[in-house]
This record gives structure tokens, C-alpha cells and sequence, in this order.
């Protein structure tokens, strides 16, 4: 049968506020997610996705937080885990598959949250993922109209890299 291909989607319809991309994998959404939520030693996208490396060294010259947290040991991310500049505020399962939220401890006028979806499909599953940014106060506000290019630039980078590793 080959190796497991992800195929890229056109991005999903978003706001202003959130930018999303959807792809495809002959993989099925237990083993896509072994992967994509994985934890303990070895590389995981969550942490060594390019954009992040970049966000969390930025982010220790602002003086904020940067990449400080380790990967947890165990097979798999939970809530309450944090990894790199991550929080992780839910990883499960859903009706359809699996969920991963994480939120972003940087420097920013407002929340970074970051969703990943794994849903089940006949011929494999569906991975989700958005980008989410919410503005704190007039600061945020003028920074989400920056942000936006950023961010898509951020989650074309990202998708990539889960592609890459579901391959």
C-alpha cells in the first residue's frame, strides 16, 4: 500500500481571528493520533514546528516565557500538560475521533489558542487545524490586524509539518 500521504486541503473558512487548514491521511484516526498528540522523548510538532522555534526565541528577547517547559513523559499529551510554550487544555476523544487545545503562554495582547482535530473517515481521517487569536483591549485589536498575515504563514508552515509527520 505504500506510506501514509496526508494531502493538503484548501484552508478552512475562518474569521478574522482564526486561520485553518484541513488535510487528508489514508491513516486511520487513532493511529494519526498516536502521532500528532504524542509525547515523551523525540521530536513532536507541537514544540519543533519551525514557526514555534522562531516564536519562542522571540519571545525570550520580549522577556516572556519562551519554549521553558519539557515535553511530559507518557505516550500521549493531556490536559493540564505543558510542552514548549504550550498549556494543554484538552486532548481525548471525541464522537467522531480526537481533540488536542492548546493555549500559548507568550507575550501577546490577547490569547493564542491552537486546535487540532483528528476525525475518522472510510478512507483513513481528517486532520483540523486552527489558529486562533483573541484580542485583549484596543492593543489586541490593532495586533489581530497585524497578526493575520502572520498567523496564515503560521499555520501553512504548521500543516506542512504535521504532513510531514503523518507520512
Amino acid at each position: 500500500m505504500g506510506r501514509p500521504s496526508l494531502s493538503p486541503r484548501p484552508p478552512l473558512p475562518r474569521s478574522l481571528r482564526t486561520s485553518g487548514r484541513r488535510s487528508t491521511s489514508v491513516r486511520s484516526a487513532d493511529e494519526a493520533w498516536a502521532v500528532l498528540a504524542g509525547a515523551g522523548p523525540g521530536r513532536h510538532w507541537y514544540v519543533d514546528a519551525a514557526p514555534f522555534v522562531v516564536r519562542g526565541a522571540l519571545d525570550r528577547l520580549a522577556l516572556g516565557g519562551g519554549r521553558r517547559w519539557p515535553v511530559p513523559d507518557g505516550p500521549l499529551l493531556r490536559a493540564g500538560d505543558r510542552a514548549g510554550f504550550w498549556r494543554v487544555l484538552a486532548a481525548g476523544t471525541t464522537a467522531t475521533g480526537h481533540r488536542l487545545v492548546l493555549e500559548a503562554a507568550v507575550r501577546a495582547p490577547g490569547r493564542v489558542v491552537l486546535e487540532l482535530r483528528v476525525d475518522r473517515h472510510p478512507a483513513g481521517c481528517t486532520v483540523d487545524l486552527a489558529i486562533t487569536f483573541e484580542p485583549d483591549g484596543l492593543l489586541g485589536a490593532a495586533y489581530l490586524l497585524t497578526d493575520v498575515p502572520a498567523r496564515e504563514a503560521v499555520t501553512a508552515l504548521v500543516d506542512a509539518r504535521i504532513r510531514q509527520d503523518l507520512s
